[in-house]
């Protein structure tokens, strides 16, 4: 059984392998799986990760509540410039709605709405059609890191990162069993992101990519 991110791995057109592994340098970690807790563990606190989600509340966005078994850590979590640490919040708020529609088996969440558009809502969508049809679940710890962001305009820009799924899982519904994979290259994701600043002023996801394997996402 696949680890929260199958093999199969988000695919759309218009993005490249240059931007899919520019940036993602090795990030560290240990053995086998995705995440264990769905709420955003930034490597600071539990309670940092209320923080950012009661400030994206009060600006409001959605709140996003995910089950204590599955962690998700963004680094870094901001940026000293004030527009790459906007679309930074606004992809670490898309990666924890993904979660929160796979767990509520919920292709159309709200949460997952908001954060995308076009192509990209398609492809979160469809992902999480995936899960709800092998009627999975995701548990454990999943680390993003080496986060990097290119603004093309004042409305567009390209974001890089990683995706460390060493201790992250797939759970079966219906039984609650967790396959803990083996720890393997491709335990390691390399993504690359297109997001876009709607007039609300959320920078939604409208494109993006993954490699599984990638080398410079190895630890």
């Amino acid at each position: 059984m696949p680890r929260r991110l199958r093999p199969l791995t988000f695919a759309t057109a218009g993005l490249s392998a240059t931007l899919l592994l520019a940036g993602c340098g090795g990030g560290s970690t240990s053995d086998d799986g995705r995440s264990t807790d769905a709420k955003t563990v930034v490597p600071a606190s539990a309670s940092a990760s209320v923080g950012a989600s009661a400030s994206a509340a009060a600006a409001g966005r959605p709140k996003i509540t995910l089950p204590g078994d599955d962690v998700l850590t963004f680094t870094p979590q901001q940026d000293s410039d004030p527009v790459k640490d906007a679309i930074l919040k606004d992809n670490a708020e898309f990666v924890r709605a993904l979660d929160a529609a796979i767990v509520a088996q919920n292709p159309r969440l709200p949460a997952l709405e908001y954060y995308t558009e076009g192509e990209g809502a398609v492809a979160a969508q469809d992902w999480v059609q995936s899960f709800k049809k092998a009627g999975w679940t995701v548990t454990g710890t999943v680390r993003y890191t080496h986060r990097q962001v290119s603004v093309e305009s004042g409305d567009k820009a390209s974001l890089t990162y990683c995706g460390d799924e060493s201790k992250g899982y797939t759970k079966v519904i219906r039984t609650g069993v967790v396959e803990q994979t083996k720890v393997t290259r491709n335990s390691y994701v390399a993504y690359g992101a297109q997001v876009q600043r709607n007039d609300k002023g959320v920078w939604e996801l409208v494109k993006i990519a993954s490699t599984r394997g990638a080398d410079k996402c190895q630890p």
